[in-house]
């Protein structure tokens, strides 16, 4: 998980100088070309023990992310930190070698997909009620941090009829949103463009937390299947 760390002086400095580069550059607030990857940190899950390979691969298309899952489970985690009610947008670009023949976001068996992008929503605790307090304080006594307040799941669904939101087979904290479908343009490049704003409120019913932050994803670890997914690049920017 991300490190939540958003009230010291430090983040609220870093947090105008953002802002001020985002105005400066026409609204993008940055863009991730996966020339390395020293921005991001992985993300493991417990009980599951093959970890996704992510790594930078060269070719015709440039540099770009490959997001590689074999029967395995793991994230990728942006270090940098955005408020999406200042930042909605968000564009990516990418590609999936296949689609999991199990694969069914509407069952934890078939919860996999080829690839994925999360958007993290940062735990608040002064803003929670003093029973969300105490479900967050027992999962960071287990865990060693807060888990995210919410998110928004944008997947590659593994069937053409995947179209509805749903929440996660795991929790309703978490909310699926299927923006490619099935096997129809697999081996293409797929550029996206969302707004995460309109999508919170959309999937939750209000507003969101001030603090956000991306996460990528290629899991496998239900089907025991594999896939590999590309990312050309991800922006976050003004709306």
């Amino acid at each position: 998980m991300p490190r939540w760390i958003l009230q010291s002086c430090s983040t609220i400095v870093l947090g105008l100088a953002m802002t001020l580069l985002a105005h400066a550059q026409g609204g993008l607030l940055f863009r991730e070309d996966f020339n390395t990857l020293d921005r991001w940190e992985p993300l493991y899950f417990d009980g599951i023990e093959r970890h996704s390979l992510y790594e930078i691969r060269s070719g015709r298309d440039g540099r770009v992310l490959a997001a590689v899952s074999k029967n395995s489970a793991s994230a990728l985690v942006h270090r940098r930190t955005f408020d999406v009610r200042e930042f909605p947008i968000l564009k990516w670009r990418w590609k999936v070698n296949r689609v999991h023949a199990a694969g069914d976001y509407r069952r934890k068996a078939g919860d996999d997909y080829p690839l994925r992008l999360y958007v993290m929503f940062a735990y608040d605790p002064s803003e929670a009620s003093l029973a969300t307090r105490l479900q967050y304080g027992l999962a960071k006594a287990v865990y060693g941090r807060y888990p995210p307040h919410s998110s928004l799941n944008y997947i590659w669904a593994n069937r053409d009829a995947a179209t509805e939101w749903l929440p996660s087979p795991y929790t309703d904290r978490a909310i699926l949103i299927p923006v490619e479908q099935g096997a129809r343009k697999v081996g293409q490049w797929v550029e996206e463009t969302v707004n995460m704003l309109e999508d919170y409120r959309k999937a939750f019913g209000g507003e969101p937390p001030a603090g956000a932050a991306l996460a990528v994803m290629s899991d496998a670890d239900n089907t025991d299947e594999g896939a590999t997914g590309l990312i050309d690049f991800i922006e976050v920017r003004r709306e």
